[in-house]
C-alpha cells in the first residue's frame, strides 16, 4: 500500500497551508489536493478518490455539515476528520457532524503564539488519527452505527468464568474515536430503571463534554450529567467524566461521590479510562462491570485487568463493528473480555449481566420533596420531570485549566 492520500478542505488558505506541510512532512501521507468549501470538495472526492478527507466546519457556498452529509450519501466508508474550534458553537456544531456521519475530530490551534506551534498542535492531533482511521476503511462510518456491515473477525480469547457471583453496583464505560456515536446507541436501548450508576468516560476536551451530556440526556431514558466534583452517585444516572479532567469515584460513608481531578495525563489523555476504572474497583471490588467502547490506543485495558482480576466483567465492542478497534482490542487480545460483542448486542448484554440485583445496589442521596397541594403531605420530584434540576455541588475547576492536545485525547 502506498501512503494514504488526503484531501484538505477548509477555506482559511492559512490553515490549508498549515495542514498540507503536516501532512506532507509524514512520509506515509500525501496530500492529493485542497479545497475551500464544500461544493468544490465533492469534486474532488469524485476525482481524485482520497482515502481520507480533513473538513472544516464553517466554509462560505457549503458547509461541513451539508457536506458530511452529502459525502455519507455516496460513500459512508471514506474517513472524514472535523475541524473544530474550542467553543460552543464549534462543539455544537461537531457533535451534530460525528451524528451525521464524521468519523472524528481535532480542534484547531486557538491563542498559539507562532506558526511552529500550531503547526506541531495540528500534527500531535490529526496524524495519529489518519492512520488509525484508514486501516479501518471497510468499517463503515457511525451514522448510522447499527448498520456497519459485517467484515471476519479476528479471532479473541474470552475469558472463562466461574458460574455465580455478586451482580455488579456500577457500570463503567470507556470510549474514544467513534465512542459519541456508539455510546449513545448503547444509552438508547437501556431503561431508567437500569437500577446502577453509570460512569462514563468519553475522549473530549472541555465544552465538548458538557454539550455532549446535554445530547445523551434527551435521547436516553436514563439521566445524564456533566460530572460535578462531589457529586453523590445515584443509580439509573450517567455521569460523564468532564473535559480535561480525570474522574474517579470514592465512598464518603454510605454513599459513593465523584472525585475531579488534573492529575498527569494518562495513555496521553486526561480524561483516562485507567484512571476512572482504577478508581471504581477501589469503591466497588469486583461488583462491577466495565464496557469498553470503539477508540484509539489502548486507554482501559490496565483498568479491565484491574477489574477482571478483582471479579468483576468486562465487555469489548467487537471489530467489525468499532470505528478503530484500538482500546477494545487491547482489552479483548489480552485475553480478560467476558464477551467481545458487536455494538448491537452491548445493551443487552449489560441488561442480562447487571441482573435484579442492581436495583438495590447502593443508597444515593434523599429524593427531592417539594410542598404538596393537598394535606400538606410532602411529594417526591424527579430531576428529569421538574423544569429546575436538583441542586448539585459547584464542580470543580481551577480558573485556567491547561490544555494538551495529544494523540490520544479524543
Amino acid at each position: 500500500m502506498g501512503p494514504i492520500k488526503v484531501l484538505t478542505v477548509d477555506d482559511s488558505v492559512v490553515v490549508r497551508r498549515i495542514v498540507t506541510d503536516v501532512l506532507a512532512s509524514d512520509p506515509d501521507i500525501e496530500v492529493v489536493g485542497t479545497a475551500a468549501n464544500g461544493k468544490i470538495a465533492l469534486e474532488k472526492i469524485a476525482q481524485l478518490k482520497p482515502d481520507a478527507v480533513t473538513l472544516d466546519i464553517e466554509m462560505p457556498v457549503m458547509d461541513g455539515l451539508e457536506t458530511i452529509r452529502e459525502i455519507r450519501k455516496i460513500d459512508r466508508r471514506l474517513p472524514v476528520i472535523m475541524f473544530s474550534t474550542l467553543t460552543e458553537r464549534g462543539a455544537t456544531a461537531t457533535l451534530e457532524a460525528l451524528s451525521s456521519g464524521a468519523s472524528d475530530y481535532v480542534t484547531k490551534p486557538a491563542n498559539v503564539g507562532s506558526v511552529s506551534e500550531s503547526m506541531e498542535s495540528v500534527r500531535q492531533q490529526l496524524i495519529p488519527k489518519i492512520k488509525a482511521l484508514v486501516p479501518g476503511l471497510l468499517t463503515a462510518a457511525p451514522a448510522p452505527v447499527a448498520a456497519a456491515p459485517a467484515r471476519p473477525a479476528t479471532p479473541v480469547p474470552t475469558r472463562e468464568r466461574a458460574p455465580g457471583g455478586k451482580a455488579p453496583r456500577a457500570l463503567v464505560v470507556g470510549s474514544s474515536t467513534g465512542g459519541p456515536e456508539a455510546l449513545s446507541a448503547v444509552l438508547a436501548k437501556l431503561p431508567a430503571n437500569i437500577g446502577v450508576p453509570v460512569l462514563v468516560t468519553q475522549h473530549m476536551p472541555p465544552v465538548f463534554t458538557r454539550l455532549y451530556a446535554q445530547r445523551l440526556d434527551k435521547a436516553s431514558a436514563l439521566t445524564v450529567v456533566e460530572a460535578a466534583d462531589g457529586d453523590v452517585v445515584t443509580p439509573g444516572t450517567v455521569y460523564v467524566a468532564p473535559g480535561d479532567f480525570h474522574m474517579e469515584v470514592t465512598r464518603r460513608g454510605p454513599q459513593m461521590v465523584i472525585k475531579l481531578n488534573q492529575g498527569p495525563a494518562e495513555n496521553f489523555c486526561r480524561p483516562a479510562v485507567d484512571v476512572m476504572l482504577r478508581s471504581a474497583v477501589a469503591a466497588f471490588g469486583g461488583e462491577l462491570l466495565a464496557v469498553i467502547l470503539t477508540g484509539m490506543g489502548s486507554d482501559g485495558k490496565l483498568g479491565c485487568k484491574a477489574v477482571a482480576a478483582a471479579g468483576g466483567q468486562v465487555l469489548a465492542q467487537d471489530e467489525a463493528t468499532s470505528v478503530v478497534w484500538g482500546m477494545p482490542g487491547a482489552v479483548a487480545r489480552e485475553g480478560i473480555a467476558d464477551e467481545v460483542l458487536p455494538l448491537g448486542s452491548i445493551a443487552d448484554a449489560i441488561q442480562r449481566r447487571l441482573g435484579p440485583a442492581a436495583r438495590t445496589a447502593f443508597p444515593g442521596p434523599a429524593p427531592r420533596t417539594t410542598p404538596a397541594t393537598a394535606a400538606g403531605t410532602p411529594s417526591t420530584t424527579s430531576s428529569r420531570s421538574s423544569t429546575n434540576p436538583p441542586a448539585r455541588p459547584p464542580a470543580f475547576r481551577p480558573a485556567a485549566p491547561a490544555a494538551r492536545p495529544s494523540q490520544g485525547r479524543w
